[in-house]
């Protein structure tokens, strides 16, 4: 059946509102505000700014918050600001009293927050996340233990049980090894066109003739003749090509490497004859200048010796801190971005190491766990890791420390088999280390981890750091609300139950009633 409305709306100020009297408490942001503890996250982010100089900034929570809806909710800086002006849950949940149809700051302050913030910050909220996670699991674990041991007879053994763990913990020096850490790295990345050497080339050569005609303006000077037209002509006509052969390539590499000789080589003569500094251009300009300059250096090495690797390799002249990543997976050989070292704990992810450079992750295993014992008092019972960790050194190092992995073993076969329980127990702890997997899979595909859009290297980390900590703010509220849904099933089963007794039980009464009358 055909329905519509006519476009003659209600005026603005009689739209019914009723949200705005009371709220939904099922509401995710309602929930996942109960969830955080904002005090200790505002006094971790009190550290980045100064007590004594500078205006009041903005309310922790409210800067908190927007970070978590930005990654969350994949905006940009914009349309974050946009939505929690819309959203009257939003608003509760950055702590508002009232809804409030202002926005909450400017967009541009997100870069700012960027610059203050870094993984260490982030890292810090995400070992009170993982506290709390912890405690919570304790509570759960504890209330598990009282429900079954409610026997006199079973509270005896707990009491013996807990006196003999307090004597053995006073006797030994070191507290025994607990829980599972799994460690992986992945790449985060950056949000790039896909290098190439003439690419690169071409886009320096424009670069360069920006900064020709800034300084020829500035000057009230003759422009160059730098043949920028014939320059683009001979880049596209081999870029159009599909099937390029390797003399096409090299062609095309040395003919715009003459043309971004020429600009560089005018840009100094003009510089040295009318001694001109280079802040004409700004910090901006002047950076490109430099990044142009050593991008050239590095394509005209590897044309003369014909090779196509050099060391600290620009890939991109608007983010030259980025490295080309070889990770030999079949989708992409090689990633552009920065590498972080994960490890991963019930769930909860921390990123240990943070680079731009590649490395081998296998080096920072005993750091990844010292920081597992910082945070949790004793080592892990078990390492769940790639084959890329367990070197010799490592493994010496673990059995030390008396720490479990999945490693395989090295040399020969034993001859003796183990046994069905114990090859049970290893591919199991070999399958769990997929979670992590799963944690970059979400990071990549839920949130954008594999396109961060910042473009400087503080703000990236800052950017890859913030889905990281949002991911363990999700993980932490589904665990509460979950483990509370279960206790209102479990207590609304029990109440059923009770009810159905005693129903039971009239009807069992009024049958006998029944029958003694009439007999």
């Amino acid at each position: 059946m055909f329905k519509y409305k006519p476009e003659n709306q209600t005026t603005l100020f009689n739209f019914r509102n009723d949200f705005f009297e009371s709220l939904d408490p099922t509401n995710r942001w309602v929930k996942l505000s109960q969830t955080i503890n904002w005090d200790e996250l505002a006094s971790i982010y009190r550290q980045s700014m100064s007590t004594n100089k500078g205006a009041p900034g903005i309310d922790a929570r409210i800067i908190i918050g927007a970070i978590i809806i930005k990654h969350k909710e994949k905006l940009d800086d914009r349309g974050t600001i946009e939505a929690i002006q819309e959203n009257p849950y939003m608003q509760y949940f950055l702590g508002l009293d009232e809804y409030t149809y202002k926005p909450v700051f400017d967009p541009s302050l997100f870069v700012t927050i960027r610059y203050r913030l870094g993984n260490e910050l982030f890292d810090m909220m995400n070992q009170r996340i993982i506290a709390q996670a912890l405690s919570i699991s304790q509570k759960k674990a504890a209330q598990k233990k009282s429900d079954k041991d409610d026997t006199p007879k079973a509270q005896e053994e707990t009491t013996q049980k807990i006196k003999e763990e307090k004597t053995e913990q006073a006797s030994e020096s070191t507290p025994a090894n607990k829980g599972k850490l799994q460690l992986d790295a992945t790449v985060a990345d950056a949000y790039i066109k896909y290098p190439t050497d003439v690419g690169i080339l071409n886009d320096s050569r424009e670069k360069s003739e920006e900064l020709i005609d800034q300084l020829c303006e500035h000057l009230k000077i003759v422009k160059p003749r730098i043949y920028r037209r014939l320059a683009r002509k001979n880049y596209l006509n081999m870029a159009k090509k599909k099937n390029k052969t390797k003399s096409m390539i090299r062609n095309g590499v040395r003919q715009q490497l003459q043309y971004l000789k020429r600009n560089i080589s005018y840009i100094h003569k003009i510089l040295d004859n009318h001694k001109v500094s280079m802040r004409i251009w700004g910090r901006e300009g002047y950076k490109y200048f430099l990044v142009i300059q050593e991008v050239y250096r590095q394509q005209n090495q590897m044309y003369k010796e014909k090779t196509n690797r050099i060391d600290d390799r620009i890939v991109s002249i608007h983010q030259p801190h980025i490295r080309p990543i070889v990770r030999g997976k079949l989708k992409n050989k090689v990633e552009f971005g920065a590498k972080i070292n994960v490890s991963l704990q019930d769930g909860f992810a921390r990123i240990n190491q943070f680079n731009f450079d590649s490395y081998n992750e296998g080096v920072y295993m005993k750091a990844q766990i010292e920081d597992y014992y910082k945070l949790n008092g004793c080592y892990p019972k078990l390492l769940q890791t790639d084959d890329i960790y367990m070197t010799r050194e490592n493994r010496n190092w673990l059995k030390e420390k008396g720490i479990e992995h999945t490693g395989r073993p090295l040399g020969r076969k034993p001859k003796e088999e183990l046994s069905k329980y114990k090859k049970r127990k290893l591919k199991k702890d070999r399958a769990e280390r997929n979670q992590i997997e799963g944690k970059f899979g979400q990071g990549k595909h839920g949130y954008n981890l594999n396109r961060i859009l910042a473009k400087k290297a503080k703000t990236q980390e800052s950017w890859i750091a913030a889905i990281i900590f949002m991911m363990n703010i999700l993980k932490l509220s589904k665990d509460i609300f979950g483990s509370i849904s279960i206790l209102l099933y479990n207590t609304i089963s029990q109440v059923v139950k009770t009810i159905q007794n005693k129903l039971i039980l009239t009807n069992h009464r009024s049958y006998q009633e029944s029958q003694i009358i009439f007999c």
